[in-house]
C-alpha cells in the first residue's frame, strides 16, 4: 500500500501525549508555536500518506492553536505551501492582515515563509473533536508565481464545487483508504493532486492560462471523469452531453481523451457495467430484479444490458448473481477488525 504512519496519542501516557504531538506537527509540515487548552492528556489522532514528496494528513483533536512567527521563519524555512481542508469543529485563520473564519469544506491556504496564525476548536460540548485534511508541497512543484500566491493568504476556497469538490474528494478518499492503492501508484497519485492544486489555486487567482497546457487538460480530463460518476444513472448521458456540460466540442472532447485507453463512449459504458456488477454482487440487493439494477445506471434496453455484461465480464448478469451468492455461501466473509476501538476513529 501506500506509505502510511497512523498515530493515535490515547496509547501514550496522558503526560507524554502534548509533547509527543509537538514533534509529530512539526514533521508533518514546519515548526509551530502550538498550544492546547487540552495539553494536558492531549487526545488526537493523525494519519499520514507519502505521494512521492508531497504530504497528505487527516487530523482528529480536541482543539489546537498554532502559529508560525517571523523567529520560527528565519530559524526554519522548509519552503513548503500548505492546504487544509477543515471537516468539522470552528476554525479560524489569520494571514498578512486578513482573518476569516473558515467554514467546513472549505479549503485554507498557507505559506510557511509568511506568518500566520491559525485556530481550530472541537465542538463546545467537548464530543465533537476538530478535524481536517491537509497537504503539503514543496513550493518548487507549483507553477504559479509566489508572489500572486500572497493574495490567498487567508482567503477561503470552496472544497464543495468544481475543481475543489474534486480535490476534497480526492485527498478524503486517499486518507482513508490508502490501502486501496499500491505503493507504485505514488507518482501517478502525486501528479494528480498536484493538478488539482494547481488548478483551485489557478481558478481563485484568475490565472488559469498561466498553468501548463498539461495540467489544464489533465484537470479537465478530472472534472469529465467526476461529471461522468455523477450521471451514470442518467440514461441520456453521452458524448454530447459530457461536451456540453463543459462547454467544449465533442471533437475537443474526443481530443481529449485521444491518449487514454478508453474513449468517453467506452468510459460511460465501463463504468456504468462496473456499478451493475457490484449491485448485483451486493448481498443487500438480492431482491433488486436484474433489470432494474440495469436501469438504475442507464440500461434502458433489456438485450443491450445483457450483451454488454456479457461482453464485459464473460457472463450473463443474472449468472454472475447466481455465481456470487454461491461464492458466499461458500466461503462467508468473517467480520473484520477496522483498527482499535476509537475514541475518534481516522474514519468519517
Amino acid at each position: 500500500m501506500l506509505p502510511t504512519e497512523s498515530v493515535d496519542t490515547r496509547h501514550l501516557p496522558p503526560a507524554d501525549r502534548w509533547p509527543f504531538w509537538l514533534d509529530l506537527a512539526a514533521r508533518a509540515a514546519a515548526p509551530t508555536d502550538m498550544s492546547s487548552e487540552h495539553a494536558d492528556g492531549f487526545r488526537a489522532t493523525a494519519r499520514f500518506v507519502d505521494l512521492d514528496g508531497l504530504r497528505l494528513t487527516r487530523f482528529r483533536y480536541q482543539s489546537l492553536s498554532a502559529r508560525r512567527t517571523p523567529k520560527l521563519i528565519r530559524r526554519d524555512d522548509p519552503d513548503v505551501y500548505q492546504l487544509a481542508l477543515p471537516l468539522t469543529g470552528a476554525s479560524r485563520i489569520s494571514a498578512l492582515r486578513r482573518d476569516t473564519a473558515v467554514g467546513n469544506a472549505n479549503f485554507t491556504f498557507l505559506d510557511y515563509r509568511r506568518p500566520h496564525q491559525v485556530r481550530h476548536n472541537g465542538a463546545d460540548d467537548g464530543r465533537t473533536p476538530a478535524s481536517s485534511v491537509t497537504v503539503v508541497l514543496p513550493q518548487s512543484l507549483l507553477p504559479l508565481p509566489a508572489r500572486k500566491l500572497d493574495r490567498l493568504a487567508a482567503a477561503q476556497l470552496s472544497g464543495a464545487e468544481g475543481v475543489g469538490a474534486l480535490l476534497a474528494h480526492h485527498l478524503q478518499h486517499i486518507t482513508l483508504h490508502p490501502e486501496q492503492y499500491a505503493a507504485v501508484e505514488a507518482p501517478r497519485l502525486a501528479g494528480i493532486t498536484l493538478d488539482l492544486v494547481s488548478a483551485l489555486l489557478a481558478r481563485h487567482l484568475d490565472a488559469e492560462t498561466t498553468l501548463p497546457v498539461e495540467v489544464r487538460q489533465q484537470t479537465l480530463r478530472h472534472e469529465v471523469y467526476a461529471f461522468i460518476d455523477r450521471h451514470l444513472n442518467d440514461a441520456t448521458l453521452t458524448p454530447q452531453t459530457v461536451a456540453d456540460a463543459h462547454h467544449i466540442s465533442v471533437r475537443s472532447l474526443h481530443r481529449l481523451f485521444a491518449g487514454e485507453d478508453e474513449t468517453v463512449a467506452q468510459l460511460i459504458r465501463s463504468r456504468r457495467l462496473e456499478r451493475c456488477r457490484r449491485d448485483l454482487a451486493d448481498p443487500r440487493l438480492t431482491n433488486r430484479a436484474v433489470q432494474a439494477i440495469g436501469w438504475r445506471w442507464g440500461f434502458t434496453d433489456k438485450a443491450h444490458f445483457s450483451r454488454a455484461f456479457r461482453a464485459a465480464y464473460g457472463m450473463s448478469p443474472q449468472t454472475y448473481r447466481q455465481a456470487q451468492e454461491l461464492a458466499r455461501s461458500v466461503n462467508p466473509v468473517a467480520p473484520t477488525d477496522n483498527g482499535p476501538p476509537a475514541y475518534w476513529p481516522l474514519t468519517g
